[in-house]
């Protein structure tokens, strides 16, 4: 039995049924808090529970948390950290802060979140920021290619002090939105059906010419044009059925993704290119941070430095032993259970795509943008004070190894 087929034993009307007695909130940090194989009975009393010990005292705060796509079947597959940012806070402020977490796209989705708490609908979102740089482009600042040579390096951005002058600041500052916490993955490209019978992909130039699509981010597309991968905007309801029948060739995103939107039934081979970062983040609308008393943003801060540490170490696991993104692979997990082949390039193989598209090797495509990111950063160059910042670690170093650190204390 596969890790997330715990929560298979819950259909989705018994769990809106419970719901419906305990509310959306209580019954999803219920649920994502089981430890054990999950019964609609088991979840009823654990929502109950949640929501006796929610509600034993009045808040001072209730703050709507809009979150794409996630759901009790994949809280357990890609870990986000949203919910166990949510069960914190609340314990944290010890019932102050009251989160009222709405997922599954009901409230928002993947391209809209970002701009329903720019509008005050909501308070705090979760969606990837390439998906958001549609509503927030400073987000495109995460994108150059090849700035992050891992997933080590990524977390050991986001944990960076530096961090707060080149992403959190500017993003604050222009879009009114204070960036919490992020999951960290590079994406790459997920092949379709077509790519079934065909060989394991080892070479890049296999990819040149195949039709890929591509999510919100304007710089992710100027990689992948640069690697002849051609980047078509395709509506993610679309998406499945173009990925089954091959009318595309493949999507760029990343592993867990392909995992928790359902996507395994339908890819064949998941690439990984590691070209641009794949990024499940929370953030929340700086006006609603700045109304809170001091005690209580230091618990937003907390809760979110909580989170990224949760994160760091349960994606990482999740990986290898939910999706099944590793060499070798495990058995019962999503890949292996939907006969979804890795395909890991040899180094010579990523060091020719970062030749061919990178901002280091092809400075001239990206200056535009990233003139454009400079100025809004306040002059600063934010490329190269990235990528020194991730090589401050080791290209091989393992992500779960990364030294924590409170990003705001500087």
């Amino acid at each position: 039995m596969a890790v997330y087929d715990r929560i298979k034993g819950v259909s989705r009307r018994d769990f809106f049924r419970v719901a419906g007695t305990y509310g959306l909130s209580s019954t999803m940090l219920a649920a994502g808090a089981f430890g054990g194989a999950m019964t609609a009975g088991n979840l009823a009393s654990a929502a109950e529970s949640t929501y006796t010990r929610r509600f034993s005292k009045e808040a001072k705060h209730t703050l709507k948390f809009g979150a794409s796509g996630f759901n009790p079947q994949n809280l357990l597959i890609e870990r986000a950290g949203a919910l166990e940012f949510a069960r914190d806070l609340e314990a944290r402020t010890d019932g102050e802060i009251r989160v009222e977490f709405i997922g599954n796209n009901q409230l928002c989705g993947q391209l809209s979140c970002v701009e329903k708490t720019q509008q005050g609908i909501t308070d705090i979102y979760a969606a990837s920021t390439q998906n958001s740089a549609g509503g927030a482009p400073y987000l495109n600042v995460l994108d150059y290619a090849y700035m992050f040579p891992g997933r080590a390096s990524q977390y050991h951005f986001l944990y960076s002090p530096e961090s707060q002058r080149i992403l959190r600041d500017p993003y604050e500052k222009r879009h009114g939105l204070k960036f919490l916490f992020s999951h960290c993955e590079l994406r790459g490209i997920q092949l379709g059906l077509s790519w079934q019978d065909k060989p394991t992909v080892t070479k890049l130039e296999q990819l040149f010419g195949t039709k890929n699509r591509v999510t919100g981010t304007q710089l992710g597309r100027i990689a992948m044009e640069a690697l002849n991968l051609n980047p078509v905007p395709v509506a993610w309801e679309e998406t499945l059925d173009g990925l089954k029948q091959g009318l595309i060739d493949g999507a760029e995103t990343w592993a867990s993704a392909v995992a928790y939107a359902n996507m395994s039934p339908v890819v064949s081979q998941s690439v990984d290119l590691k070209f641009f970062c794949g990024t499940e983040h929370t953030a929340m609308s700086a006006s609603v941070f700045d109304s809170l008393g001091g005690d209580l943003q230091d618990a937003v801060l907390e809760s979110a430095y909580w989170a990224q540490t949760h994160v760091q170490a349960a994606n990482e696991a999740a990986l290898v032993k939910t999706v099944g993104f590793s060499d070798p692979q495990l058995p019962n997990t999503i890949f292996a259970e939907n006969n979804v082949r890795n395909a890991f390039l040899a180094e010579d193989q990523i060091k020719m795509a970062e030749e061919m598209c990178s901002p280091e090797f092809q400075p001239q495509l990206w200056e535009q943008w990233r003139d454009r990111l400079n100025k809004w950063a306040g002059g600063i160059d934010t490329y190269q004070e990235i990528y020194n910042i991730a090589r401050e670690v080791d290209k091989d170093m393992l992500p779960e190894n990364v030294e924590p650190r409170r990003w705001w204390k500087g």
